[in-house]
């Protein structure tokens, strides 16, 4: 990709565009905000580095690329963690500036910066670049302080400090010293008080005189002033400012002269040049570049002539909606089917009161992965960040053989919670943390102690392209990401694990699946593990990209502060066990259930019916068996939870997938079910009888507590929470 970068001065900026050319692309232009007045050094701003700013104008004569700068007229106006395009915010002072880049080199796709750990700066670049259709690049996020210092270091950036403001720092001893001087000193500072040795929490700032980069020329300070601003006697806060510098030339090379060859659709005459950008004002700013995804009104009469049918759990603060076409026939095409399924859940989410913000996860269900764009495009028109304000929900995407079940082309699946409470990850930026997530989904949202979490490919996160080495190699992958991300929300994969859902494509061989078991077992046993989780693997026609695996891992992030599960516990009592008076104990009743229980606050179950299991009823007609397994199903299900004092209201979904090879339509399993259902809750009371069924019916090729052996006849998944 064609490249912009924006530079600070600072040794993050310049090594962040070193990690661009690493990862194949090219850096065409530079981008640089300064202070509107010249003899101010540092502006009270929490996005931009100025102090330095006099010398940034050298960096086009020593890149030979165009730097286009603009004077920051705007402040913080917006302090939220979150932001949206706010006049006379000091981020639309960048806005203005890339829109001009992207204007006079057209073919400008990715915008560069250093952001390493700040949230903030990089929700707001992500911001910008998502309104001017660029790609942010961030190839710093996340990685390791003292190695990323190292590496600065060793690969040729020399940066001194211009700004200290830390304990352990001295303007007097520490201003204009090199990083390679100082690193021993930062590391120190690190083990003693916590210092982040990149400076990221504002203890030092730095500026870069030379570089791989810098192909042309080098830059001389010749004399700067030292300028203490607090003489505080344990942090004092003193910056240099520059006085006199000038460029010393580097010997010019062949690859020097092929470098600038092209000139990317800008005046080779400007190579090297500096443009100030001055023609907006932030009164003015509007946002022409990327317009938003218009809002599809509610119309609910074009509803009335599909066959839609829709599911929903009990539980009154988290449940679960999902909505499918029931009859093949009345499908139109995937974008149609989507776009009426999108509709009718938006109208039950709002009949109950709540919108997409209050949506956690989504599960979408298509029948041609070929077909993703425009699902991708359908799916848009409902879920943006603007209808999200606490955060975009995360979500899955996977092919079923929905027509093979006799479905329309489009199936989804919503987990929808009463309070704004979610914690969720949204990371736009490629870089080499984990996969991105460029659109309205997110990584991660935690939930009452529940990390849902977006199902992960075998992404090789800086190149955004599935790793090699096959199925094992992908699923490798998609463990260090998903632990990557369980990282940021301080739990892991290998201890906090409540349930893993493993998407298999059915490309994979049973070799290959015996030996995705064996990678799985050998990654998750690293370290002692605080839970029991579960496991459940499905066999489908495809994923995304072609990938042959995609984990989908829920963890427990505990929550300290929690005290209202121990009145909820308190007040339930043991009720009878239905399934023991319905059914003569057989020792695979045990082994066809794993749970995993977590402090007597959330349940997860996955049970299985294999053809062993299957064969265990004995009933000739195989309609009447399937129901005497529905029944089982449920009378299990209500023992795992009575017996650990949960009820039917506790569960926020339930899934039950069956293989379309067993020759039963959707429509006809989940009359079934819902019979059963009806009956158990006639018999029991330990559930209301209600016309729409709590339970969702989802087809598949194959599916099992074991990658071996994915040919369940059914399969149940359901999770239950208390308060």
């Amino acid at each position: 990709m064609k490249v912009v970068g924006l530079v600070s001065g600072g040794k993050d900026s310049c090594f962040a565009m070193m990690k661009c050319l690493q990862y194949g692309h090219e850096v065409v232009a530079l981008a640089n905000l300064l202070p509107a007045n010249d003899s101010v050094d540092e502006l009270d701003s929490y996005m931009y580095q100025t102090v330095g700013h006099q010398i940034v104008v050298s960096y086009a004569n020593c890149m030979g690329v165009p730097l286009f700068r603009r004077r920051i007229q705007g402040s913080t106006r917006r302090h939220d963690l979150s932001y949206n395009m706010t006049t006379g915010d000091e981020v639309e002072d960048m806005f203005i500036l890339l829109k001009e880049v992207k204007k006079q080199i057209p073919s400008v796709t990715a915008v560069s910066s250093g952001a390493i750990a700040s949230d903030y700066q990089r929700l707001r670049v992500e911001n910008v670049c998502s309104r001017l259709g660029l790609i942010s690049l961030a190839y710093l996020w996340k990685l390791d302080q003292s190695l990323l210092l190292q590496q600065m270091i060793e690969t040729g950036i020399v940066a001194i400090t211009v700004k200290v403001a830390a304990i352990g720092l001295d303007p007097s001893k520490h201003l204009g010293k090199e990083m390679s001087y100082l690193w021993s000193h930062l590391l120190k500072l690190n083990e003693l008080y916590g210092s982040n040795v990149c400076g990221e929490g504002g203890e030092y700032e730095t500026l870069t005189l030379d570089c791989p980069l810098f192909k042309y020329a080098r830059i001389v300070l010749d004399e700067f002033q030292l300028v203490l601003h607090d003489s505080n006697s344990i942090a004092p806060v003193g910056i240099l400012h520059p006085v006199s510098f000038h460029c010393e030339d580097k010997p010019k090379s062949d690859s020097v002269s092929d470098t600038n060859s092209n000139s990317n659709g800008f005046c080779l005459e400007n190579m090297g040049s500096v443009i100030e950008v001055q023609s907006e004002s932030l009164e003015t700013v509007e946002n022409k570049c990327h317009p938003s995804h218009s809002h599809v009104p509610l119309d609910l009469s074009q509803l009335e002539t599909r066959k839609l049918h829709t599911s929903r759990t009990r539980k009154d603060n988290t449940f679960s909606i999902s909505c499918w076409l029931q009859d093949s026939e009345t499908s139109v095409d995937l974008k149609e089917d989507l776009k009426m399924i999108l509709l009718k859940i938006e109208s039950e989410v709002n009949e109950a009161g709540f919108s997409w913000e209050n949506v956690v996860y989504i599960h979408l269900y298509i029948s041609d992965m070929n077909m993703f764009g425009i699902a991708n495009e359908t799916y848009v028109n409902f879920i943006t960040q603007e209808k999200c304000r606490f955060g975009v929900p995360s979500r899955s995407t996977i092919e079923l053989p929905l027509s093979e079940a006799g479905l329309g082309r489009a199936y989804v699946e919503i987990l929808v919670t009463n309070d704004q409470s979610k914690k969720v990850l949204h990371v736009q930026s490629i870089s080499s943390w984990a996969p991105s997530c460029i659109g309205p989904y997110s990584q991660a949202t935690l939930h009452k102690e529940i990390l849902h979490m977006a199902g992960q490919l075998g992404f090789d996160p800086p190149t955004m392209t599935l790793c090699g080495g096959g199925p094992i190699g992908e699923l490798e992958q998609a463990l260090v990401n998903s632990e990557a991300i369980a990282k940021s929300f301080n739990c892991s994969i290998m201890t906090s694990a409540i349930l893993f859902v493993i998407y298999c494509s059915k490309s994979t061989s049973k070799l290959d699946r015996i030996s995705l078991q064996e990678k799985q077992n050998s990654f998750l046993n690293q370290t002692k593990r605080l839970l029991n989780p579960v496991f459940l693997y499905v066999l489908v026609p495809d994923l995304p990209k072609r990938a042959f695996v995609e984990v989908k891992p829920m963890l427990f992030v505990e929550d300290n502060n929690n005290t209202e599960t121990e009145e909820v516990v308190n007040d339930l009592k043991y009720e009878e066990n239905h399934f023991d008076s319905c059914f003569k104990p057989e020792k695979w009743h045990d082994e066809c259930v794993q749970t995993c229980l977590v402090h007597d606050r959330i349940c997860a179950v996955v049970l299985s019916i294999t053809s062993e299991n299957f064969n265990c009823f004995n009933v000739d007609n195989a309609e009447e068996k399937m129901g005497k397994v529905a029944k089982f199903c449920i009378y299990r299900l209500d023992k795992v939870l009575s017996q650990n004092y949960y009820s039917w209201d506790d569960v926020t979904n339930l899934r039950i997938y069956f293989p379309t090879s067993s020759n039963i339509s959707h429509e006809k399993l989940s009359l079934m079910f819902k019979t059963r259902f009806d009956e158990f809750a006639e018999t029991t009371k330990r559930l209301k009888i209600c016309n729409e069924p709590i339970f969702n019916i989802v087809p598949v090729i194959g599916a099992g507590s074991c990658a071996t052996s994915m040919d369940d006849i059914i399969t149940c998944e359901l999770l239950a929470r208390k308060s």
